[in-house]
């Protein structure tokens, strides 16, 4: 019986850095009809606000629903009329300064040409610091064709593994590589639902575009949800519609 169903949101519910489509937006607002629904993501808030909330209904279904920003180092819920932080694991300064000098390092050894960059490089998000390789605020195409094979991130991503242990690195999105404290990933935000909402891991499911070894869905199979790879919105669209047939027939309702 499932009574939470937890998404990723770049690549699973929108794709990178856009905003829902109308058929997603309307078949999240479904889902929260009949079942509590979370979303974490390696992006900070005003990405979600931008992504996910300007494009759902605001109405009391909105209850339903958690936010966990930055894999999961913040957390949202809706109150009576506006979303409220729970908690937020910020990095200290000496963590952030040290973060921050072994990424620069770590993208100079890694000797990626890059031709045109659009927007920042290295962002940092407060509990998350985050690398996109050709910035930002990059299109869509241009980041698709950047590193599909995901070579250049796993480089960077074992140059860090060595110079930094005591953080947790992850890819993410479509050129991304994400740092968190050690400990603090997807897994880490699955954990704090179960305790927070009072719902236990047999009954989530997870749906995720980089649930593969490394990615930073990965932990959330990890630790012991029922994961489903999807690889892209509309493959997650289908998923969803299911889901909604499922427990629309659990509960005798059309």
């Amino acid at each position: 019986m499932k009574k939470l169903i937890v998404f990723d949101l770049d690549g699973t519910l929108a794709e990178s850095k856009s905003s829902l489509d109308a058929e997603m937006s309307g078949l999240l607002h479904d889902l929260l009809g009949i079942v509590k629904v979370a979303v974490i993501s390696g992006g900070d808030w005003p990405q979600f606000e931008k992504q996910l909330l300007s494009n759902l209904p605001r109405d009391q279904r909105l209850a339903n629903l958690s936010l966990l920003p930055t894999c999961g180092t913040k957390f949202y819920r809706y109150g009576s009329a506006d979303w409220k932080k729970i908690y937020s694991e910020d990095f200290t300064a000496e963590e952030r300064e040290k973060i921050l000098s072994a990424l620069k390092k770590a993208i100079g050894v890694a000797d990626f040409k890059v031709e045109k960059l659009w927007g920042e490089q290295i962002e940092d998000r407060g509990s998350q610091i985050t690398f996109s390789a050709l910035g930002q605020q990059a299109p869509l195409e241009e980041k698709l064709k950047w590193d599909p094979d995901l070579t250049k991130r796993k480089k960077i991503k074992a140059i860090l593994d060595k110079s930094i242990p005591q953080f947790s690195v992850r890819t993410g999105g479509s050129t991304s590589v994400d740092i968190t404290k050690p400990g603090i990933d997807k897994a880490y935000g699955i954990r704090k639902l179960r305790d927070l909402l009072g719902i236990s891991l047999k009954e989530m499911i997870f749906i995720g575009d980089a649930l593969y070894v490394g990615g930073n869905d990965y932990p959330a199979e990890q630790a012991g949800v029922v994961s489903i790879p999807v690889k892209d919105p509309n493959q997650t669209k289908r998923v969803i519609q299911a889901i909604i047939a499922c427990l629309a027939d659990r509960n005798g309702k059309a």
